[in-house]
Order: C-alpha cells, then sequence, then structure tokens
C-alpha cells in the first residue's frame, strides 16, 4: 500500500453527517483501488461541539487541523441575524485560508439550461465585510467595516493567474464596484492589474459585479476565471451554481499555505436530515479536490470518472437530480462504478 494519510474529518450537522459517512465509504474505496490509504480524525464543530465541549470549535479540532493540514468538511448550521460566529469564516480566518476555490463544471448526463459551462471562481477568503467588523454607533445605526489591503489583494491575484497559467485557462476578470467604492476596490483592482503585467499570455479583464451577474446569465460562456473579493465571490460562486444543477453538485476548497479545507459548499438542510435522502456530491467532488491537493491524482481521477460514471448511466441518481434513490444508494452505485473500473483494469 501507498502512503497513509492523516486527514481531519468534520461531518458538520444535519445533512452532514450522512453525506460525510457516504464520502468516507467511497473513498476507502477509492484507495484501495489505487493504494492509498486513509486515517481520519474526527471532530464536531458548530451547536453539537459546543454542547458537548463547551466550544463552537473545540481546540482538538484547531490542533488537529495544524497537525494534518489537510481537513474535509460537511456543512455546519449558521444561525442568521444572531447566535455564534460562522464556523466556515472562523475556520478560514484562523488558519490563513485566503483562497476559496471553485470549479462550475457540468456533470455528464444532468442537463440543464447552460451546458457546457467551464468556469473557475477564485475567491479572496479573508478580508472585505467578512472580517466581521461591527459595531452600533447610535441605536438604530449600525456600521459594518470593509477592509481590503494590498497584501490580500496581491496575495489572491497571483493565485488566480498562477493557476491560470498552470491549467491552461485564457483568461481572467477581476469583479469589483470600483465605480462606487474607488479606495477599497480600486486598491483591489490596482493589485489585480500589477499581478497581470507578469502573464502576458492571459488576457484580463474588468467588470463591475452588478453588470457581471447580468453578463453572466445572459451568456456564461464568455467568462473563464473570475477573480473576486470575499462579498461578491461568495455571491457569484452560488449564482454560477445554479448553472450546473445547483449547490448540491459543485466542489469547495478553502487553501492557505499551511492548511486546505474541503467542504461542501450547499447549507445543512435540517429538513432533510435524517431521512437518507441528500445528495452527496458536492462532498465527493470536493473530496476529489483534496486528493489533487495532496498527491493522489490517480485517486482523484478514478473517484471523478466514477461520479460521472454514476450520472452519465442515471439509474441511481439523488431526488434533487431526478432520479429516486437516496443516499446511500447512491454512494454505492459511485462505489460500484469504482469497482467495475478496478475489474477492467484487472483485465485489461
Amino acid at each position: 500500500m501507498g502512503k497513509t494519510h492523516t486527514i481531519t474529518l468534520i461531518p458538520g450537522d444535519g445533512i452532514g453527517p450522512e453525506v460525510t459517512d457516504a464520502v468516507v465509504r467511497v473513498l476507502e474505496v477509492v484507495g484501495e483501488a489505487t493504494g492509498v490509504q486513509f486515517a481520519w480524525e474526527r471532530f464536531a464543530a458548530g451547536a453539537g461541539a459546543f454542547e458537548k465541549h463547551g466550544e463552537y470549535i473545540p481546540k482538538e479540532l484547531y490542533a488537529s487541523i495544524e497537525r494534518n493540514r489537510v481537513a474535509l468538511k460537511g456543512p455546519v448550521t449558521t444561525p442568521v441575524g444572531g447566535g455564534f460566529p460562522s464556523i466556515n469564516v472562523t475556520l478560514r480566518k484562523k488558519f490563513e485560508l485566503y483562497s476559496n476555490f471553485r470549479p462550475i463544471k457540468n456533470l455528464p448526463g444532468l442537463e440543464t439550461r447552460y451546458p457546457g459551462v467551464d468556469l473557475i471562481i477564485i475567491r479572496e477568503n479573508t478580508e472585505g465585510e467578512y472580517v466581521g467588523l461591527e459595531h452600533e454607533v447610535v441605536p438604530g445605526v449600525v456600521e459594518s467595516l470593509k477592509v481590503i489591503t494590498e497584501k490580500g489583494s496581491t496575495r489572491i491575484a497571483k493565485f488566480a493567474f498562477e493557476y491560470a497559467a498552470k491549467h491552461g485557462r485564457r483568461k481572467i476578470h477581476a469583479i469589483h464596484k470600483a465605480n462606487i467604492m474607488k479606495m477599497s476596490d480600486g486598491l483591489f483592482l490596482r493589485c489585480a492589474r500589477d499581478v497581470s503585467k507578469g502573464y502576458p499570455d492571459i488576457t484580463y479583464g474588468e467588470h463591475i459585479i452588478d453588470n457581471t451577474c447580468m453578463q453572466l446569465v445572459m451568456n456564461p460562456y464568455q467568462y473563464d476565471t473570475l477573480l473576486l473579493e470575499n462579498l461578491y465571490g461568495d455571491i457569484v460562486s452560488d449564482l454560477c451554481a445554479a448553472f450546473v444543477g445547483g449547490l448540491g453538485l459543485v466542489p469547495g476548497a478553502n487553501l492557505g499555505a499551511e492548511a486546505a479545507i474541503f467542504e461542501a459548499v450547499h447549507g445543512s438542510a435540517p429538513d432533510i436530515a435524517g431521512k437518507d435522502i441528500a445528495n452527496p456530491t458536492a462532498l465527493l467532488q470536493s473530496a476529489v479536490l483534496m486528493l489533487h491537493h495532496i498527491g493522489e491524482s490517480e485517486a482523484a481521477d478514478k473517484l471523478q470518472a466514477a461520479i460521472e460514471k454514476t450520472y452519465t448511466e442515471r439509474k441511481t441518481l439523488t431526488r434533487d437530480v431526478g432520479g429516486s434513490a437516496g443516499t446511500r444508494a447512491f454512494a454505492d452505485a459511485v462505489i460500484q462504478a469504482v469497482e467495475t473500473s478496478r475489474e477492467s483494469a484487472t483485465i485489461t
């Protein structure tokens, strides 16, 4: 057997434990087929962790990520308008996971209004409105600060251009609102422009955020790679997920110099938790990104091929994509696709 990878596992809540268990089962089979072993360090986060440990993010979870440098995370509920801070944002800030990376690509066999979409969304992940600096000036008046730095803007722009150069992406658009926020978004644009000068083979453009949303809906094919500030990236990445079938299908990665967290980008859907109907595809595809990140590209390709085979055959799909299968049955179908490819390779 090959190297054993120790991965921090955060099942999350709601449907999180169901989809996480499904993905772990699939990964174990992929590992057997490709000589990869996994050791999982499992931790709760959010309300469930607080009930058990008195902390929303246990110290042991922080230590595990620091030690392993890689985590796989299911959805965690974030209270709206109150309650504890977002677990996602807290982890991103703690580990300087400055790049939120989300590829948007159609799955074969799944019809959508926009076939053949192939977009890369690269979102700055630690600045902007998400710094969480808010206070009440006087009763009834709240001030929220948006923080943009040259360091953060240059860092995410370099990530975008280096990724594009390495993977043959042909153009990058920096998305902004510098016509109104001339200093903050203006700084973001200046940094992107400066970085772009070092990559003459990549076409660089700039679009205003509201126009970008309209242009995406009219013609997403005009874009290749989108470089965005934190809030704009949060909104646009969800918008683009709709092109390929929704948040239940697209992967997400939070990347930094010292750690990476791969996660399902959809919500925890407590209304369907425990009913064996959730679609684990988003977390499965996030696991593909994780496998590439840890240098197990053969395993990543095998998992991606099995996911695509399952969708192409359309025999065992979940309800959200027109099927009738449950979470476990869908995972079983992906496992069968892995095992079938393994048997075919052995015969060959």
